[in-house]
């Protein structure tokens, strides 16, 4: 399994976020994943870069590790046309590196255009539409898409990459890997779950990639670690279903106000042993993932976790 790192914006501004991604080549991580949000999850994280412009510099300053949105969202704040452009852009200045991470949103980002936040299955068509266009510009030529939710006019991308952008797709259950298992070449998710991993192989084969998430609070203090965790990462607690409804900072920190830090640590790795962290990330090994992005809580702890990764994490993981 190759490990990777989150490049959160929720919790680093853009200078810093293109620092921390040249020292995790440094480090020896195998790929990168970059959030793209409009809000943090909670007004503690405080940061909200536009990714994509981050994405761009972030490929002048690696040259090795594979670079992925994790993920963006295409049929609201941005149109998929545009999100066809801007990843055939960010694969050319990568050199091929670039995979396109897809899902059908959050509430927090997508209210900000004014529309209104549609039911999931309505989301789930929007996304399927979505995909089509995407890929039907990726073939090249003109398009032109009349669907429910988009249509498309005579659009081409004249800057077309000649490694084809691969299409990763979040899912979390039966119905959305029955959805895009058959259009996607990568499934993405946040939870070891062996079921969503058998049911994505059905379709793509056992050799299909399959990345997850693992967030962790590494720190010499574990006390430190879990608070920050807590102050940070509680409205992780809700799950998804639940996070993709709530609209803002605020409706987080509401949700979230009877979550205690022992709540968060049962569930985050916390503090400064390699042990915990290499049993979560066996879950998802044995859950049959083929890559994880883990994610450091904290923007301001990374350069430290950087070098732990360097010198005792990854030797270790790599090891199990």
């Amino acid at each position: 399994m190759r490990i990777g790192y989150t490049l959160m914006t929720e919790q680093a501004g853009p200078r810093a976020l293109v620092e921390h991604a040249a020292s995790a080549e440094r480090a020896g991580f195998d790929f990168e994943v970059m959030s793209d949000h409009y809000f943090p999850w909670l007004d503690e994280q405080g940061h909200a870069p536009y990714a994509w412009s981050v994405l761009g510099a972030v490929t002048a300053v690696t040259e090795r590790v594979d670079l992925m949105t994790y993920v963006t969202c295409p049929t609201m704040r941005y149109h998929p046309a545009i999100v066809a452009q801007k990843a055939a852009t960010v694969q050319e200045l990568s050199g091929g590196r670039f995979t396109l991470g897809l899902g059908s949103g959050e509430n927090l980002n997508e209210h900000v255009i004014g529309r209104g936040w549609p039911p999931v299955n309505v989301r789930h068509e929007m996304l399927g539409e979505a995909i089509e266009i995407i890929s039907q510009l990726f073939d090249g030529g003109y398009v032109d898409y009349v669907g429910k939710h988009f249509r498309v006019d005579s659009a081409k991308l004249w800057d077309l990459p000649e490694q084809r952008v691969p299409l990763a797709v979040a899912v979390s259950g039966k119905q959305s890997v029955q959805l895009f298992a058959p259009v996607a070449d990568t499934m993405v998710a946040v939870e070891p779950d062996a079921e969503l991993c058998r049911a994505w192989d059905v379709f793509q084969g056992g050799t299909a990639r399959k990345v997850g998430q693992l967030p962790i609070s590494w720190g010499v203090d574990r006390e430190e670690a879990k608070q920050r965790a807590h102050e940070q990462f509680r409205w992780f607690a809700g799950g998804w279903k639940v996070n993709a409804e709530i609209p803002g900072t605020a409706g987080f920190a509401a949700a979230s106000q009877y979550v205690t830090p022992d709540d968060v640590a049962e569930n985050i790795p916390c503090g400064p042993d390699v042990e915990p962290i290499a049993k979560a990330v066996e879950e998802f090994r044995d859950a049959g993932f083929t890559d994880l992005a883990l994610v450091q809580i904290g923007g301001e702890h990374q350069a430290d976790f950087l070098d732990f990764a360097k010198g005792e994490l990854l030797p270790a993981l790599r090891e199990v």
